[in-house]
């Protein structure tokens, strides 16, 4: 068997690349090798070695050996904020020490802090009896220092010096602190960063220690040449050093004609099938503002529903200039106490510098809701929104995605209109057949009743493919339409997984080309 493997390894060492060559030649025997070792015995990068390790294992001259998985925690921007100038904890306890009693607007006024924050750093300190609210909605503090704060200051001072900490260095309270204020999934309102990364080792296999051999008999060091260049020949210098052979056996390169990708294809089919029944296409700005994208569809400022839809809040600009109106003044007298809705309201002052507030668009109700403003009654209108949401990514989740929207309007539509449409975007658009497709009801802040449409993927399995309903009176009429309204946003991304027989959302933007037109032609 070894002569085997020997006869073998001379046959195809002059076939190894230069990084294969240093990577075998550097490797120790039989014992493990990790990215770090390698980039010591050969002077090799960090993205060397990866290309190394994985040519050499597709090869199977080199086999994994162990993974270590280290989480490491680092102050964000907002992090070291808090740390210079105090947590809103700190300073919301300190203020009330020295000021006694204020209500929560104006804490947040005296402290230039948002009203979320302060009534998130409250409901906090309320749970371990730090503060209290009285009767007439004043917060006062009620003597006692909060444990939780403590640890977050002193885990502030400490990644301040150290610049990063492992989560195994730090104590149980630390750690679950660090993971609960850590930035996620992108989110710029973290207080910490956590860092994932793996150290994976490897070993040379029979087959590997064999190659190796014969490259030191071969007399290859690995810094062979692989191209003869014009510097050289003026120079002379390509006499003295050693040139890689070529490889006549190597396939030539293929002739790739252009395509148009599947998924825009696709999209642009769906835009035609929606324009034939005599919808209109309606679209917006990327950026926009909570006004649009909560405030106007009834979702309170201070309501753990907007918690559902996390969003990316714009650095520069911070805030639009203004909003329109009427509808500020409307939006904003529905929230206080329902206005003409004939709702009673949310019940508290609404704050038009949150709702100027800018960020990425979340979610294509945003635009749907512009678009009641301008609407013709009766109306049909739909849109492809491209959206952005921190999110967890997986076969069926994308922090950049595709959402199509809709409103239908009129004086005679209903629940049974609205479950029509969804019917046809499951059967029609998607291709699902009707025992794959399911509907339930649901809850949204702008919507009543709500309905939420599920399609069965051969492979994935069920997948929700969004939420639907009619507007409440407290969307509609203070944008100006006193008629139902049929609202929905759909995932295109997972309809289009269904109808293009795919199992994985992440390959409608997949890079690899190949996989593309290998999906083309299918």
């Amino acid at each position: 068997m070894l002569s085997v493997l020997a006869n073998l390894a001379m046959n195809s060492v002059e076939q190894l690349h230069p990084l294969e060559v240093r990577t075998l030649r550097a490797a120790a025997g039989e014992l493990p090798f990790t990215a770090a070792d390698l980039m010591a015995a050969a002077g090799l990068n960090l993205g060397q070695c990866n290309q190394a390790f994985s040519w050499l294992e597709s090869k199977g001259l080199i086999a994994e050996r162990e993974r270590v998985r280290v989480v490491r925690y680092e102050l964000t921007e907002l992090g070291e904020q808090y740390r210079r100038d105090g947590l809103p904890e700190e300073r919301i306890v300190a203020l009330l020490r020295d000021a006694g009693p204020l209500p929560m607007p104006e804490i947040a006024t005296r402290l230039g802090l948002e009203q979320r924050d302060v009534g998130s750093a409250y409901g906090a300190l309320a749970r371990e009896r730090v503060l209290a609210m009285d009767g007439g909605r004043q917060v006062r503090a009620v003597g006692g220092e909060s444990a939780r704060v403590a640890t977050v200051r002193g885990l502030l001072e400490r990644l301040a010096g150290a610049g990063s900490e492992a989560a195994e260095a730090l104590t149980g309270a630390e750690r679950e602190q660090a993971a609960a204020l850590s930035r996620k999934r992108g989110a710029a309102r973290g207080v910490f960063r956590a860092t994932e990364s793996e150290t994976v080792s490897y070993a040379l296999t029979a087959a590997g220690q064999e190659m190796r051999r014969a490259a030191a008999a071969a007399g290859m060091s690995g810094v062979e040449v692989g191209s003869l260049t014009q510097g050289m020949l003026s120079d002379g210098s390509w006499r003295a050093v050693q040139f890689r052979r070529y490889n006549v056996n190597s396939p030539p390169g293929r002739v790739l004609l252009g395509r148009r990708n599947p998924y825009t294809a696709y999209l642009d089919r769906v835009r035609d099938q929606l324009t034939a029944l005599g919808f209109e296409e309606f679209d917006g700005p990327l950026v926009e503002t909570n006004f649009w994208c909560c405030d106007a569809l009834f979702m309170p400022q201070f309501h753990a529903a907007r918690d559902e839809h996390d969003v990316y809040f714009i650095k520069e600009p911070r805030h639009a200039r203004q909003l329109p109106e009427p509808y500020l003044e409307r939006v904003a007298a529905t929230h206080a106490d329902g206005w003409q809705t004939g709702s009673r309201g949310w019940g508290y002052r609404f704050d038009p510098d949150f709702a100027r507030r800018t960020i990425l668009r979340s979610h294509g109700t945003v635009v749907s809701a512009k678009t009641l403003t301008r609407a013709k009654v009766p109306g049909k209108y739909f849109g492809i929104m491209r959206c952005f949401r921190p999110d967890d990514v997986d076969a069926s989740h994308l922090a950049d995605f595709y959402q199509t929207e809709g409103i239908v309007l009129g004086e005679h539509v209903n629940l049974k209109t609205l479950l029509g449409l969804l019917k046809l975007f499951a059967e029609e658009v998607a291709g699902a057949d009707s025992a794959d497709v399911r509907y339930e009801p649901a809850y949204f802040p702008f919507t009543e009743p709500s309905v939420e449409v599920f399609i069965r993927h051969p492979t994935v399995g069920w997948i929700e493919l969004g939420g639907s309903g009619i507007f409440r009176p407290e969307v509609t009429r203070p944008l100006g339409v006193d008629v139902p309204v049929l609202a929905w946003g759909l995932g295109i991304d997972r309809m289009a997984m269904m109808s293009l027989g795919i199992d994985d959302i992440r390959d409608l933007f997949s890079p690899d080309l190949d996989q593309v037109r290998r999906r083309v032609a299918h």
